[in-house]
């Protein structure tokens, strides 16, 4: 059976300048900026929260479905990088008119970050709905994507009596509170990091304890102090597997996510499937980029075996 990956598939562009924003951006002249930065370093990397989930998936060895929308002409890199890589296309929809989502990042050097976000397709992705998959799954995620579709495949899959995980991640802002309840009303799990589980409960004005009645559990990321599982009212602490170096912590919590739902797609407990998730946010955090294929399965379960003391069967696929 495989899992269903709902969200964002979104080509990176991240640009160096080899100066201070600080020297350029006058504090007396925002108000009238016009600035330009000679950038000559530009790399594009394949990223978005749905395909970054997917590809980590199948680095444990799972076969993911990828359910998302993308631009009709500027995709075909991106396609052939996924088909090297033995993740499925069947359910990534490309849209003509519409540009594939991309984030355009400058970075100084004292790693200031100027970002704008471009959704392109994604902002049609509820045209392409739960319903289009015909492929068998028993589980599903709802990650960041076109606010509507986050909606609409949230609904879509809890109606359907599938298991439901909804990680709304940077597409919490979008969503007004009722949205946002209704999202997590009867969802199987909900996962955000600390920093968006405060927002949770500020934007609903639900407690912990009401907020958790809500869901059939809740897991917490929290960075280098681990993640917590709220689940029939006991909690849980699930510890950070140690890196062996820090080099970027992009596309660790999809990494997490993925581990995560290996473990669920397989009816572990949810605590051992958060120990999986923990071993691939390490990997990540190692590497740049969301997509790393170096990683191997053979790595993955040394390394679970030397954080929790025991082996782990990972998928052959």
């Amino acid at each position: 059976m495989s899992v269903l990956c709902t969200g964002s598939v979104a080509i990176d562009h991240i640009m160096v300048f080899r100066g201070r924003f600080r020297d350029v951006i006058l504090p007396d002249k925002v108000h009238m900026l016009n600035v330009a930065f000679h950038v000559p370093e530009l790399k594009r990397s394949f990223g978005g929260t749905a395909a970054n989930i997917a590809f980590n998936l199948r680095q444990v060895g799972g076969d993911p479905l990828i359910l998302a929308t993308v631009g009709g002409d500027d995709f075909g890199a991106y396609a052939e990088w996924l088909e090297t890589h033995g993740l499925r296309r069947d359910y990534i929809r490309g849209l003509a008119g519409e540009s594939t989502a991309g984030a355009y990042i400058t970075t100084d050097l004292d790693d200031n970050q100027i970002t704008g976000f471009h959704p392109g397709a994604m902002d049609r992705a509820h045209e392409h709905p739960v319903a289009a998959v015909d492929a068998p799954f028993g589980i599903g995620i709802v990650s960041p994507n076109g606010k509507q579709a986050m909606i609409d495949h949230a609904a879509a899959l809890k109606q359907k009596g599938l298991v439901t995980v909804v990680d709304p991640g940077q597409g919490l802002p979008i969503l007004e509170s009722d949205e946002l309840v209704g999202m997590m009303r009867g969802a199987d799990l909900y996962v955000v990091n600390d920093y968006e589980w405060q927002l949770t409960q500020q934007k609903t004005e639900l407690s912990h304890e009401q907020a958790c009645e809500r869901v059939g559990a809740l897991i917490v990321t929290r960075g280098e102090e681990g993640s917590t599982l709220y689940q029939a009212g006991k909690e849980v602490a699930v510890p950070v597997v140690k890196a062996e170096r820090v080099v970027d912590p992009t596309g660790c919590g999809d990494a997490f996510r993925a581990g995560l739902l290996f473990g669920m797609e397989r009816d572990w407990p949810l605590e051992a499937s958060a120990r999986l998730g923990s071993v691939m946010g390490s990997f990540l955090v190692e590497h740049p980029g969301t997509q790393v294929p170096s990683i191997t399965r053979e790595q993955i379960a040394a390394r679970h075996r030397q954080a929790f003391g025991e082996d782990v069967v990972l998928g052959e696929a």
